[in-house]
């Protein structure tokens, strides 16, 4: 995809005018952990290395934060409001990649250890849930008045969140094909409550600390929402076709752990002789070597899986700039969410 970004800031700048903004109260919050989750959370954020020395390793890119901070702009609010929002936010996705790699058996995140690896399955869990107490803390202790509805929100997305982490890690135990198949449609169920809710209470936190109106915040809410699964598509293709050196993990990894994908499924879909060989490369009790891995991508790009989500991922992307044009925002705000939406689409696929 290709950003239309003409006349606009460049997306970097809006990720750092953000961290600028926001990183000081999160570097605040994570001061006020026991010092053990303390430092498995710096640790998690890029901001130190395992033993405690400071880092060298790029942390992640703000983008939730940026949103947060974005979305209050974009309903005419100083961006400084949506503070207690991005630190939440930051907060509670950081708590749902350390625990996500500890169901997944992920060893590594952002090119080196993840923490339950770095750390200990035991004490990863508990800056998990250290985390996320954080992340309601902060946002509770807001000073607004519309604090209420924001913890309210922050509530129902951890809730969201459980429910289809619940339902991705079920797909794993169901066949490949069959009545029991997992569905394209179960599939986009799963994405919206795991990615997109987290990125639709990036979008909507801030505007209710503002206490914008109800038609702004479920506008900017439902874009998040999109952007959310068209993040989560792209994700996808990188995590079969996306370069080591970018991904940080080995190339064709999904395929390798038999992940249910959205380009798998549907290839299986498009094309049942397709359906037929994957389920024999990837249905066996033992994971896929590299070679099978790579017929199995191979598989998985002839039949049209690879161009079925790429389409699926701009679908969503031009919903979230429908829900962001259908309603009066605050220039120059909004389009700096258009641009850093699509920047961060424009990703090696």
């Amino acid at each position: 995809m290709t950003p239309q970004t003409t006349g606009l800031q460049a997306p970097p700048h809006a990720l750092a005018r953000s961290r600028e903004l926001t990183e000081p109260a999160l570097r605040a919050a994570i001061g006020r952990l026991h010092p053990l989750p303390r430092r498995m959370a710096a640790f998690s954020l890029g901001w130190c290395e395992a033993d405690g020395t400071p880092s060298t390793s790029p942390g992640g890119k703000g983008v939730r934060q940026a949103l947060a901070v974005l979305a209050a702009e974009a309903v005419g609010a100083p961006g400084a409001t949506a503070v207690p929002a991005a630190v939440a936010v930051e907060l509670l996705h950081t708590f749902s990649l350390v625990h996500d790699d500890i169901m997944d058996g992920d060893e590594r995140r952002r090119h080196r250890d993840s923490v339950w690896k770095a750390f200990g399955t035991g004490p990863a869990v508990l800056t998990g849930d250290a985390l996320f107490a954080l992340a309601v803390q902060v946002l509770a202790g807001s000073g607004s008045e519309h604090t209420g509805a924001a913890v309210r929100k922050l509530a129902g997305t951890l809730g969201d969140l459980v429910h289809g982490q619940a339902d991705d890690l079920l797909f794993e135990t169901r066949p490949w094909t069959g009545p029991d198949a997992v569905t394209l449609g179960e599939y986009e169920a799963m994405a919206a409550r795991k990615t997109g809710a987290l990125l639709g209470a990036a979008t909507a936190l801030g505007p209710v600390l503002a206490g914008a109106p109800p038609r702004l915040v479920d506008a900017l809410s439902e874009a998040g929402l999109h952007l959310g699964l068209a993040f989560q598509a792209v994700d996808d293709l990188l995590g079969i076709w996306g370069d080591p050196l970018t991904t940080g993990k080995p190339v064709h990894s999904d395929l390798r752990r038999r992940k249910k994908t959205l380009p798998v499924l549907a290839a299986m879909v498009l094309d049942p002789a397709a359906a037929r060989r994957l389920e024999l490369l990837l249905g066996s009790d033992a994971p896929p070597g590299a070679a099978e891995a790579g017929r199995a991508a191979a598989v998985v790009e002839d039949a049209g899986g690879r161009t079925f989500t790429l389409e699926e991922a701009r679908r969503h992307a031009t919903a979230a700039r429908a829900a962001l044009s259908g309603v009066p925002l605050a220039e120059p705000a909004a389009a700096e969410l258009v641009a850093l939406s699509e920047y961060l689409l424009d990703r090696q696929v």
